[in-house]
Formats: structure tokens, sequence, C-alpha cells
């Protein structure tokens, strides 16, 4: 069988088609029967000893295979597990190239050998199973987090050590609705291809999560490596959350990096063998301390850098990464009124149920076009909808005056706006919608 170089199949270059062209050469030779092997899909990669090894991709190969029609798929039988989840495929596991050839009509004995086992997997790890109820106080923060599990936007924590920064982004996947069926099949597909997915758990449902450590390479971010490229850090948490704690402390090639996922929603990897382009459409979230010894919050008096550290240090967030994320917030220390036995945090189970109302507002006002959340909608159609009064934007008209918004971060600001809205339960944004989305967009710098 044929495939496009736009098919799925053949852009996962990490799969050999070793067993397919071995049943192909014995069809050939007449040595099996061609019609037996007609139309079946044949994955897998041939030992020297005839034994079928399993290969990394099984799942996003078969549902290509699925998908233009072919249903019978034969696989390493330590694949077969990843294949039979894919809804339409009628899945045979074997061992060995004799017992694949014997089954198409071939006179020989298939010899009892050892199975080959799967690879040791590195399993992509769950998101943590935490709960907002344990972060105290924080109220601006807890908003900022549910803004952004509500619209889907990126967010950015600034905040000294043990200010809470850490936990709350470790919470904002349960704030997230499960995944829908494609959406676990696709993201279930990039961790067959990195070979991070156990089939034993089934598809991948929650949001995947991933907090790489702030000394990681760009491969092990965006993806690559020596040979064929595999998925990094940054296509693992699609549909999901990729955090960066201590985000200036990583290098600025793998900032930079982070640029064309957060527009395009993929990641376009470059070799000499061809192309690779593997989806990333992620919540970045980042957190940062206000200064290299991070004592420089409220009047700074114990911050022991110097001013040219201080910016030195922050800079490395450049301003057009800043610029494509909608929410910059302060994360002060903990007060003691916070300790407050008497004071009571609300569970992520209740702020999870207001962010399910307010994405099913958003799937009702998105209907029949391609986006799903509002940190994708283009600013141009948001501002259609608001219509002619200027008055509505007034505060946004006088931030880009000023210089503190550019025409992007004017577009963000009204996101942001509209998931107030939903989440309010409002058919659109008020004045005090988009006044809260500019304190929300700017830390509150450059306001007063």
């Amino acid at each position: 069988m044929n495939f496009s170089r736009d098919c799925p199949i053949y852009r996962c270059r990490s799969l050999t088609f070793d067993l397919a062209i071995a049943v192909a050469t014995l069809a050939g030779a007449g040595l099996i029967d061609p019609a037996a092997a007609r139309g079946v899909v044949h994955l897998g990669e041939l030992g020297l000893d005839g034994r079928l090894r399993p290969v990394r991709g099984v799942l996003p190969a078969v549902a290509a295979a699925v998908a233009a029609g072919h249903h019978r798929v034969v696989v390493p039988a330590a694949n077969a597990p990843e294949a039979r989840l894919v809804p339409g495929a009628v899945v045979v596991g074997a061992h060995s190239l004799a017992q694949v050839a014997h089954a198409y009509g071939a006179d020989i004995d298939v010899p009892d050998v050892v199975p080959v086992p799967s690879d040791h997997l590195e399993v992509a790890r769950a998101a943590p199973d935490a709960d907002l109820a344990d972060v105290l106080g924080q109220d601006e923060a807890r908003t900022a987090l549910e803004v952004a599990a509500a619209g889907g936007h990126h967010l950015l924590m600034v905040g000294p050590p043990g200010s809470g920064k850490t936990m709350l982004a470790a919470r904002l996947p349960g704030l997230l609705p499960d995944l829908t069926e494609a959406e676990a099949v696709e993201v279930t597909a990039v961790h067959s291809v990195a070979g991070t997915f156990d089939p034993g758990g089934g598809l991948l449902r929650r949001p995947p999560f991933e907090d790489p450590h702030h000394t990681a390479t760009p491969a092990s971010i965006v993806g690559g490596g020596s040979g064929v490229p595999r998925p990094g850090a940054a296509s693992r948490a699609h549909r999901g959350v990729l955090f960066m704690d201590e985000a200036p402390e990583f290098s600025t090639a793998v900032l930079q990096t982070l640029r064309q996922p957060l527009e395009h929603g993929e990641l376009v990897i470059h070799r000499a063998s061809g192309v690779a382009r593997f989806p990333a459409r992620f919540q970045l979230v980042l957190a940062a301390n206000p200064c290299p010894c991070g004592r420089g919050v409220g009047k700074g008096l114990e911050c022991t850098c110097r001013s040219e550290q201080r910016r030195r240090y922050f800079s490395k967030l450049s301003g057009p990464l800043l610029d494509r994320v909608d929410l910059q917030v302060d994360v002060l220390p903990v007060s003691r009124a916070a300790l407050d036995p008497g004071s009571v945090a609300e569970t992520s189970s209740v702020v999870a149920a207001r962010v399910a109302a307010a994405r099913v507002a958003q799937a009702v006002r998105l209907a029949g076009t391609p986006w799903r959340t509002n940190a994708e909608v283009p600013g141009a159609w948001m501002r259609a909808r608001l219509g002619p009064d200027r008055r509505l934007v007034g505060d946004l008209d006088r931030a880009l005056d000023r210089g503190l918004l550019s025409l992007r971060g004017v577009d963000r600001v009204l996101r942001v706006a509209w998931t107030l809205a939903d989440l309010a339960g409002r058919p659109g944004p008020r004045r005090s919608d988009i006044g809260q989305a500019l304190l929300l967009r700017t830390r509150g710098q450059g306001l007063t």
C-alpha cells in the first residue's frame, strides 16, 4: 500500500517497515499467497533471528491506516495492546516472521521463539493530584489560574521563593476539563511516538503536565536528538500544561524556541533527511523570582542585587516571548491572615465546575469556527463582536497610546476579557472586565 508524504505513517520516521518489506518479498517470490496479504498493513522491525521487535509510534500509524480504509493490521506482539486502542482496527500480534508467513499459507514450521519484550518505557508522568484548597491566600493568583484554565491562556507568575508559584502551577491541570475522544487519541499518539506511553492504562484522558528542569537543552524541550527526531517536553505537553519554574534560569535558546509553538501550536524540526512536525498546543506557565536573590519584592529593602543584575536577570524573558503571555501576575508572600483556621479556600472541583461552564459558553460562541478557546481567537473577530462603541475599550486605547501594550497585547487583553465574561455568565465583556483583564496582563505596572 502507498502513503503520501502528508500521511502520519510516512512522517513517523521512527517507524520501521521491515515486516512489510519482508512480506512483500515473500509474496513476490510466490512463497506466500499474495491475496491473503493484500490490503493488510504490516508494521514492525525484523530482527536477524526472524523475531519481530516492537517499534514506537504504532498508535498514530494504525490510526492513519484505519482512516485510509485499511482496518487489518499486523504488528509485533508487544505492540498489539497499543494498536488495539484504535477504534475500528482489527489487530493481529505476531512474534516472528515465520508466524506471519505461515498464516499466509507458507509451507514452513513455526518455531517457538522467546518473545521480544517491550522496550523500557519512561512512562509519561500524570498531572499532580493536588487540590487548589491547599494553597493559602493568593486570591489574585488563584483568580489568574482560574482565568487561565477557563480560556486556555498562558500565565506568568512573579514572586519570591516560597510564595506558592509552584503549588499554583501544579494545580492548573486539575482545573482543566477531560480531553475529548479526538484529543485523547491525538495526545496519546504524541506519547506513543515519544516512547512514553504505556498502553495498559488505555488512552490518555487527562491533560498532560510537563515541568522540565531549567538545565534542559533546546532539544529536550522542542524535540530532536540524534538520528530520528523525537517529541520534546513541549509536544508531550500538547493539550496540557508546560510549566517552566525559575524561567529566567532557562537558556535563551530554550526560551526563544517556544515562540513558534506559542504562535502556531506546532513544532517543526528540520533534519538533513527531512522535516518532522509535532503538535504543541499547550498552556505555558512561567514562574520567576523578581530578581536573582529573590527578595526584591515590595520596596526591595532586603534585596542584595545590583540594578544591572536585576535587569539582566529578567531580560532573559524577552519582550516577544512575554507579549505572547496573556496573564502576568505578582505572587506576593502569604500574610499571617491566610493562616487563620477559619479561612476556607475553594477546592479544585468547585473551580473546575466554573471552568467547565465557561468552556461550554466558548464552545457555543465559537461553533462553526476552527477555534476552541478564547486564547485561540484572532483579535479582529473579537473586535468585530464588541461593536463600534469605543468607550468600552477606552482603557485599552490609552494603554496603547502610552506604549504599555502592543497591538498584539491589546488583542490578548480582549481575549482575557471575554474569558472573564464567560466565567461570570455574561454574553460579552463589560468595561470592568476589560479593566480587570488589563490588570492581569500588566501586573498593574504603569496603569496608575
